[in-house]
């Protein structure tokens, strides 16, 4: 059994890292298996919600909301505010700073910028006359919800609350974790009061709401015995063994619920940064359908989008090229007969580059490397329009092809491909570190570093995309240059999942998810943009138990997603193999698949 640094076994649940509490009084102990279980289910039946009567809960449009989570005396504030941030970034005061020198008045100064402020009150805090007084004058001026924790008595402090309440008679670390989830809609609300405390809160009184975002449990929540899942360590520890890749980090949601997610290794054989189940990494070819492809939908679900529509239909510089009658159809099954890529470093000459930026050179390619202004312009994308078509009607894989999606996306929309799918995308559905050109927005020592580049860019490329072709256009391309965690992954998958929506919100209608990610070829496994299960029995791709209804994508950089509907399952491995060069070996010990095979094993043996 390994231990850490105090002598205390660390397990994970819930997607992140409790301590023992013989070991340390925070964060607490959390019940397992199916005692987390019963306790959620008691929490659930003691757990009652008022004043929703503007449906402020669960909080919907996420981009729109700026979150702040106040807690005075409630022990079990970490862990609250953890399963807060999985859902959006929520930043969190103690309001215990705030009396002596600085007072409530300053924690209002503070809030300035917020508006929504969750507030997490126990019994023992509402004797405090000036804590209520600040729930008062704080809801006239922002969306307050209060969370109440303790025993019924609590309810009548809150006589002159209009803000809605969340009230768990239950004070519990479970408590505290549901009622996070709940005010996302990871959790549906489901009761009403049974007796009356006061005029205000009488029996009959409460709302009800819906889950509709993900949950996160034990294995057991989903009908899974934990102990089943315990060869995913074993297969992640042996790639690390073995020097298929330093580190990675694996998520599994089942049902709609995140039932595991764990982090192994190192961002680098040194170890000297631990993997983090929030580290960003280069989600390399699941680009092409985490980006690409899930602008097509949107744009095909609004009638902006032919899928028999030709190349020269939108974009018309191809009019005059071999490309200008190969359908949108064609380019997403990679059937268009494009070639696999175009030149990439080594084709740009000395003059192309410099290691300042300027005027001149204004494309970031990587550290010390700028490339000349209209280098894709002037280089790069005459070269996809002059490329010859050898295969057409044939199955090719192309990274050329989402080069020409994307500029397909670009000119029906006038919006850049990495900023479209944030504010449509990303944003709305609370996926917070999704994106691309990491390096803008997160610190690099949250993105596992991939190759060690000393041919071109002389450099290890940390929060710079690997992909070279995707380099040299800046970092954005259609089929390579998006970052994210494996959160964020689980989160869009599962809005596919529930075919089109998540959150409260429609993304797209259920038949646009249905027939992107279907077998949409008559020569290949293929959808549209999406990759498939394979039918020939002997390759176990994605991997050997999974369905034929099975989608997702793989991504060089060492990544890959797969959607089970028939197993409601998303499926999510990320890792940086090609670091400190480019490595077979996660291919070679068939890593993804086995510890995917793990978890459908662990589905069939059920609890």
């Amino acid at each position: 059994m390994i231990k850490n640094k105090w002598g205390c076994i660390p397990f994970v649940l819930l997607g992140f890292t409790f301590l023992n509490t013989a070991c340390a009084q925070i964060p607490p102990l959390i019940p397992t298996g199916q005692a987390y279980v019963n306790e959620e289910r008691l929490v659930e039946r003691s757990t009652i919600l008022f004043n929703n009567s503007k449906y402020l809960l669960p909080l919907k449009d996420l981009d729109q909301l700026k979150i702040a989570s106040v807690h005075f005396s409630n022990q079990y504030a970490s862990a609250f505010d953890s399963l807060l941030n999985k859902y959006n970034k929520v930043q969190a005061f103690d309001g215990r700073m705030y009396n002596g020198a600085k007072t409530l008045a300053d924690l209002s100064a503070d809030l300035k910028w917020y508006n929504t402020v969750i507030l997490q009150v126990t019994d023992a805090d509402l004797n405090n006359p000036q804590i209520l007084d600040f729930i008062n004058s704080t809801q006239k001026l922002k969306n307050v919800i209060v969370a109440a924790f303790g025993s019924g008595t609590i309810l009548s402090k809150l006589n002159n609350v209009a803000a809605p309440i969340l009230w768990s008679e239950r004070l519990t670390v479970v408590s505290a974790l549901y009622s996070a989830q709940a005010i996302f809609g990871g959790l549906p609300v489901t009761q009403k009061l049974t007796r009356t405390y006061s005029p205000a809160f009488a029996a009959g009184m409460g709302f009800i709401t819906d889950k509709i975002r993900l949950q996160y449990t034990v294995p057991e929540d989903a009908g899974i015995n934990a102990g089943n899942l315990t060869g995913i360590d074993d297969i992640a520890r042996q790639a690390i063994a073995e020097h298929a890749t330093p580190g990675c980090v694996v998520l599994v949601a089942k049902d709609g619920k995140v039932i595991f997610n764990k982090a192994y290794g190192y961002h680098t054989y040194d170890k000297a940064i631990p993997d983090q189940i929030t580290d960003i990494f280069d989600l390399a070819s699941m680009t092409k359908i985490t980006a690409t492809t899930v602008e097509a939908m949107k744009l095909t679900d609004e009638g902006k989008l032919n899928l028999e529509a030709t190349l020269s239909d939108y974009v018309p510089l191809t009019r005059n090229s071999n490309k200008n009658n190969i359908q949108i159809r064609e380019l997403l099954m990679h059937q268009a007969g494009l070639i696999p890529d175009i030149k990439g470093f080594e084709k740009v000459k000395p003059t192309d580059h410099s290691t300042d930026s300027s005027a001149a050179y204004p494309t970031r390619v990587s550290d010390h490397y700028f490339l000349r202004k209209d280098y894709y312009k002037d280089v790069m994308f005459p070269e996809m329009l002059s490329s010859p078509l050898k295969t057409r009607g044939q199955y090719v894989y192309s990274d050329v092809s989402m080069l020409f999606m994307m500029e397909v996306l670009e000119n029906i929309t006038s919006v850049p491909e990495n900023v479209y799918v944030q504010q449509q995308f990303y944003k709305p559905l609370g996926m917070q570190t999704a994106g691309f050109l990491p390096l803008y927005r997160f610190n690099q020592n949250q993105i596992p570093p991939t190759e060690n580049d000393q041919e071109y860019r002389h450099s290890l490329l940390d929060g710079y995309v690997h992909d070279p072709t995707a380099a040299l256009m800046g970092g954005v391309a259609g089929h390579a240059g998006l970052f994210g965690s494996a959160n964020d992954v689980a989160i869009i998958y599962q809005m596919l999942l529930n075919r089109g929506t998540y959150g409260g919100t429609q993304y797209f209608k259920p038949e646009v998810v249905d027939l992107f990610t279907s077998k949409q070829s008559a020569v290949s496994r293929r959808g549209l943009g999406f990759d498939r299960w394979d039918p020939i029995a002997d390759r176990h791709y994605p991997s050997k138990l999974a369905s034929p209804q099975t989608y997702g994508h793989t991504g060089f950089t060492g990544t890959c997603i797969w959607v089970d509907p028939k197993y409601n399952l998303v499926y999510v491995f990320l890792s940086n193999r090609v670091h400190p060069d480019v490595s077979s070996k996660l291919g070679s010990l068939n890593i993804r698949p086995r510890i995917q095979d793990v978890v459908y094993e662990a589905i069939n043996k059920g609890m």
